[in-house]
């Protein structure tokens, strides 16, 4: 569903990805560990167009994007949460999440949406700049997945948020996943989410993918090693 082939990204003269190359199927979950300042968001951001790349290729379901502005990508089939959630604070919740139906035929939340997320329907009048930061990430989640994606990208879900909701948002991921079929990519340094979502496990290191795991092959102390500093 998601192929990266030999992906170069530079800032300038300085080259930030060197030769990334992996792919993620329909109905998988797929982690990218690391550090920060290994390359996470940079990827993240290559993929959706945010950035351009100086050279590869990224497919998605057969469809060739490397070109693709970022709103072409969304129609093919990318969703992209960043990392930070970027919700408007302004709006409600409700208003947050019709933002992500911008294009659609039909402006209506589907109420699968508000099952995966209860606490978005019971406050969807309030305003996104009032919820805590676990509630911006379900719905940043949420604006995403009404587009209807083949590919959801996800940076960094768990960062700045509380144990309890981790386990709601690895719980919803698995949900989404099972009623949908989609491929998930997520960016991650916590290690027990990732193994909690993950169906493989990939370290970046310095622009470079230097490792990669099945779930049930995974050696905790290994990948530890990479996130320690």
């Amino acid at each position: 569903m998601l192929q990266v082939t030999d992906l170069y990204t530079a800032y300038g003269q300085s080259e930030a990805l060197h030769g990334i190359s992996f792919e993620a199927n329909a109905n998988e979950t797929v982690a990218i560990m690391g550090r920060n300042g290994m390359g996470k968001t940079t990827l993240f951001k290559t993929l959706m167009g945010v950035l351009p790349s100086k050279s590869g290729r990224i497919s998605v379901g057969g469809s060739d994007v490397t070109q693709d502005e970022s709103f072409r990508r969304v129609a093919k089939g990318i969703a992209y949460v960043p990392q930070g959630r970027m919700i408007f604070p302004t709006l409600t919740v409700e208003e947050n999440i019709l933002t992500g139906l911008e294009n659609a035929k039909a402006r209506r939340i589907p109420d699968e949406i508000y099952a995966l997320f209860p606490v978005l329907f019971d406050m969807k009048r309030r305003k996104g700049g009032n919820l805590s930061g676990g509630q911006q990430q379900q719905l940043a989640i949420a604006r995403a997945l009404v587009t209807d994606p083949k590919v959801l990208l996800l940076d960094e879900p768990t960062e700045g948020i509380q144990p309890s909701i981790i386990k709601d948002i690895a719980k919803a991921l698995n949900e989404i996943r099972k009623m949908r079929g989609i491929t998930i990519i997520v960016s991650e340094q916590v290690l027990s989410f990732a193994m909690d979502v993950a169906d493989r496990l990939f370290v970046i290191e310095g622009g470079r993918l230097v490792h990669e795991t099945s779930r049930a092959d995974t050696d905790v102390t290994r990948i530890k090693q990479y996130l320690s500093v």
